[in-house]
């Protein structure tokens, strides 16, 4: 597995997004530890979650207690496993998504994490979406406290636009080290952040890259041209997709999610894939 930077950590340069195996659709726990430790198996050291990774209100944090789980119970070295989290995303329990981006729901937030990964500070902990009712700034505020305090060693946004990701890293003091934001071939619109965090030096985590969980297998049918190129390669449209991100920028990092051992090893290696500059303009203009 090749690597990435995240602040001054190394970690593999294809991460895994856990939130399908906690969400809608989740397969049972063996076989999602079983994914995870597919994952690990396969070289990846970037395991990404949220505490909004649930299904009903009485279990949030349900996907931070499962990860915390698999990599405690996997047979290898998992010294240099990145676990990031986030923080003020919610989920009552009837399938809708909420914000709570106040300073004290963050902080509060943040240390109920702590607990479920059972660490002495979170690796790299995200504010997971903006909320209209509280300043920004705020919200950074207390991603820098917890920075500050010690309780997270590296702080990071999500779904954040270029003048918020500006504003971040102003007030975290030049510390923000990654952004999240959605971004795949039929959600381009993140191209401007991606630009700005490799000028940065920013690490830029794609989620969703392969398009969401209901539409990842059928990207090939979708967008030909990645159908195409991963025939004339011998791998699945998916590695391409990948492989594509990875060739934009050196700062990307993409974080497909995933419920089964064959869909990560599968991504996992788009490292290995190395497309043209003819392929990746192709796919560019797909």
């Amino acid at each position: 597995m090749q690597t990435r930077r995240i602040g001054d950590v190394q970690v593999g340069a294809i991460g895994l997004g856990g939130m399908p195996m906690s969400i809608e659709g989740r397969p049972d726990e063996q076989r999602s530890i079983a994914t995870i430790h597919a994952a690990l198996d396969a070289g990846i050291t970037l395991i990404d979650t949220a505490d909004a990774y649930h299904l009903h209100a009485n279990e949030v944090g349900h996907n931070e207690s499962l990860i915390a789980r698999a990599v405690a119970s996997y047979g290898g070295d998992t010294s240099d496993v990145l676990i990031a989290t986030k923080g003020g995303h919610l989920r009552p329990g009837d399938g809708t998504w909420t914000v709570n981006g106040s300073p004290e729901y963050l902080k509060q937030a943040c240390d109920a994490s702590l607990k479920r990964l059972g660490v002495e500070a979170i690796g790299l902990y995200q504010f997971h979406r903006p909320d209209p009712r509280v300043p920004y700034a705020d919200s950074v505020g207390a991603i820098r406290d917890l920075l500050d305090a010690g309780k997270i060693r590296m702080a990071g946004i999500s779904n954040a636009n270029p003048q918020q990701i500006q504003q971040a890293n102003e007030i975290l003091g030049g510390r923000l080290v990654s952004v999240q934001n959605q971004f795949s071939p039929s959600f381009r619109s993140s191209e401007p952040e991606l630009e700005l965090c490799a000028r940065l030096g920013i690490a830029f985590l794609p989620w969703s890259p392969l398009g969401g969980i209901s539409s990842a297998g059928e990207l090939g049918s979708r967008f030909g041209a990645f159908a195409e190129v991963g025939k004339a390669h011998g791998v699945s449209p998916q590695q391409v997709c990948l492989a594509w991100m990875l060739a934009k920028a050196p700062v990307v990092i993409p974080i497909p999610g995933s419920s089964r051992p064959e869909t990560i090893q599968d991504s996992a290696r788009a490292v290995d894939l190395k497309l043209s500059a003819e392929e990746v303009a192709r796919l560019d203009a797909a």
